[in-house]
This record gives C-alpha cells, structure tokens and sequence, in this order.
C-alpha cells in the first residue's frame, strides 16, 4: 500500500477534528479537547496566518485519509524542530507506516530543511511509540515525572531527540517506503 502526505485543506477539518476527539488518540496527547468546526476553522486560520500550513500535512494509505503529522517549535535560526504524529484511523495503522513516516520525516528535516535536531516527547505509558522512535534512531534526552496533569491523572513524558550526524551515521542501514513531504 502506497504512504502520501499532503497538505491540510479546509474540507480536512471535520475529520481533523473527530480523529483529534477520539479517546484512542486523545490518551496519548496532552489535551482531550472539546472541539467544534469553528474552532477547527479559527485554527486552520491561525496556521495560514502564521505560515506554517505548510508543516501540516494528512496522511494517507492508499488515498485515504489515515491521520495528521506535524512539525511545531520550528526554529530557523537554532535549525531545529520538534514533530508528532497520529492515525486516527486504526484500520489503516501499521509498523511498516510508522517507521516509514519517522524515518521519511527525518530526512525531509536534516536533508530538505537542513535542521540540527529533531525533538519529540512522548507519554511513557506509550512504551511502544517510545521504542519505535529509539528503533528509528532517536535517544532518551530525559524523562520528566508527572510532567502532564489530565483528567485527575498524572503522566510523565519521555523526551527524544535525533541530530543531523546520528541522523548521517544511520540513516543507510533502514529500508523503508519514502514518503515525500514536498
């Protein structure tokens, strides 16, 4: 099955916004937010105002919608950034579409935007995102303790970082499907 990307458009925002309410993706994030379609439509505002549409993209698996990844904390001048991702559509998740999506947006970061560094955090409990992204290359920075308070539920947060030279000493060795960012 092919792996895209491509840009948010407006016609996105529904499903945006019912991915980003599910319990399955919102156990992970920091927020479970109550959302409507004029806030998803104030934000998607916010993105074209702010110029980093761009860094926004659907997934997609086989043409259909599958999820969102993005970049935030996108410094130009320090050359780094920090990214996440989730599939809202869990018919459509794979190993083979999670390792192709970390290691496609890797490249696209330290080969086609010539940052330093990569940044993620990830909830603990979520062991398995936390070992994929070791798997692909990233290393422990540091672990916060009940860095998130959600819902009377206190979470730490595992923070990972990748360089462009680890990036540079590893990237030879995966064999994956490249997903191009544009």
């Amino acid at each position: 099955m092919e792996f895209t990307v491509r840009n948010v458009v407006e016609s996105d925002l529904e499903k945006i916004m019912n991915w980003r309410m599910s319990p399955e993706v919102t156990t992970y994030m920091n927020t479970n937010p109550k959302l409507t379609m004029e806030k998803q439509r104030k934000w998607f505002e916010s993105l074209n105002n702010q110029d980093i549409a761009k860094y926004f993209w659907i997934i997609e698996v086989g043409g259909k919608p599958a999820g969102v990844l993005f970049l935030e904390n996108i410094d130009f001048k320090k050359k780094n950034t920090s990214w996440a991702y989730y599939i809202g559509e869990k018919s459509l998740r794979s190993m083979e579409l999670a390792i192709s999506l970390e290691l496609s947006i890797y490249e696209y970061v330290f080969e086609r935007m010539e940052f330093e560094e990569i940044h993620s955090e990830v909830f603990s409990v979520n062991a398995g995102v936390v070992k994929l992204h070791q798997l692909c290359g990233c290393r422990i920075e540091k672990i916060v303790k009940e860095k998130v308070h959600k819902e009377g539920k206190k979470y730490d947060v595992t923070y990972l970082t990748l360089t462009k030279k680890e990036w540079e000493e590893k990237k030879g060795k995966y064999k994956y499907q490249k997903i191009d960012f544009g």
